[in-house]
């Protein structure tokens, strides 16, 4: 299995309705994606800023190129991310996840 994880910040203004379309719009494309086994999104408030981790499970690369493209490590981003994100990360991470 396959994590992946990408990492956003808001302005407190927005953390509310960036939760809320995090909610209705990103976590149900994720899980809708043929491969994907499970998609979750963290929130916290630090330093005024509101951090957002979005920690999704992948049966392997193939089914994460399914939802992000070819170039898999680039984040995929909604209409709703170029208003409300502080800055684009360039990246999303994938780690190699094992279970006992």
């Amino acid at each position: 299995m396959i994590t992946r994880i990408w990492h956003g910040t808001t302005s407190l203004e927005d953390s509310d309705e960036y939760l809320k379309k995090m909610r209705e719009v990103a976590l149900p494309d994720y899980k809708s994606t043929p491969g994907n086994m499970g998609a979750y999104v963290l929130h916290r408030i630090e330093g005024g800023v509101a951090h957002f981790n979005m920690m999704t499970f992948w049966k392997d690369i193939e089914s994460i190129k399914k939802f992000a493209g070819e170039d898999y490590e680039v984040p995929k981003y909604y209409e709703f991310d170029e208003k409300m994100l502080l800055e684009l990360e360039d990246v999303s991470r994938q780690f190699d996840t094992y279970q006992d």
